[in-house]
């Protein structure tokens, strides 16, 4: 007879404690998106509810939510687009190609990514300033390529890193250049990975709220975290049924996408250690 084991019995235990710690927030998110009077505070009998919240963040023209929403998709697309293109040519270089001091670069990258927000917002402004870009789509998607960099290029180097070189030592004997085999052989081979690096680099830009909030001023180029946080209702009360709504509206496309490849996604944050 096998010995009783606790730990089975603990971690469930354990797991099960976490899983309400994050779906008792967003429970109570929905619930206050539905309700009538979301202010709980005031006594009333029962719980009514309603869609009123959700047609109002989708038809009053005043919200600008639709604005909200279009500017963070196209933003926050543009740039998880463009800084995986970057991050792969880079991420080819290091794994592919001698050059010395490969290390120190992702270690430099990695270090250049520790400087807090709150730090850069201001010169930031400046420079946004200077050039006439507040508010518009490239006050946020410059930033936000160089904040989602470093975590795309160290997730590529180690897919990159896992192909192996005869993949390349083949291509080369069938003629093809450098650019021909990352494009025709180690692109397509990494596909999985890039995939998953896109999807979080998507996902980091779209949750973004300091450099949104200092760099944009009204609907035109303000993304979705920064226009539910300044909702605001008559005499400057703050109206929790429609901000919970348009929170629930925006976050399922997210929890969805995560739910749908959350293997890959895990997998990209635990890929082995970096080869070469």
């Amino acid at each position: 007879m096998k010995p009783f084991s606790p730990r089975p019995l603990l971690t469930l235990v354990a797991a099960l404690v976490m899983l309400l710690f994050c779906l008792v927030p967003f429970g109570y998110m929905v619930l206050t998106s539905f309700a009538r009077q979301p202010d709980y505070l005031r006594k009333q009998e029962g719980l009514a509810l309603t869609l009123e919240h959700y047609h109002d963040i989708l038809s009053a023209e005043s919200l600008h939510f639709l604005d909200y929403l279009r500017n963070s998709l196209v933003i926050s697309g543009v740039s998880a687009a463009c800084a995986v293109a970057i991050a792969a040519l880079a991420a080819y270089v290091l794994t592919r190609l001698r050059i010395p001091g490969k290390g120190t670069i992702l270690f430099g990258v990695l270090a250049a990514s520790l400087f807090p927000q709150v730090s850069l917002v201001s010169y930031l402004f400046k420079v946004m300033n200077a050039l006439g870009w507040i508010n518009t789509y490239p006050a946020l998607i410059l930033p936000y390529i160089a904040w989602v960099l470093p975590l795309s290029l160290w997730i590529l180097v180690s897919y990159f890193a896992q192909i192996p070189l005869d993949l390349d030592r083949a291509a080369r004997v069938d003629g093809c250049s450098r650019p021909q085999i990352l494009l025709r052989v180690i692109l397509p081979v990494a596909a999985p990975g890039i995939f998953s690096t896109f999807l979080l680099a998507f996902i980091f830009s779209f949750n973004e709220f300091l450099f949104a909030l200092v760099l944009t001023t009204d609907y035109q180029a303000r993304t979705i975290p920064v226009g539910i946080a300044l909702f605001q209702g008559l005499h400057g009360e703050i109206p929790w049924g429609r901000i919970m709504a348009a929170s629930v509206f925006t976050t399922l496309p997210v929890v969805a996408l995560t739910l749908l490849f959350q293997r890959r996604i895990v997998q990209g944050l635990t890929r082995g250690a970096v080869k070469g």
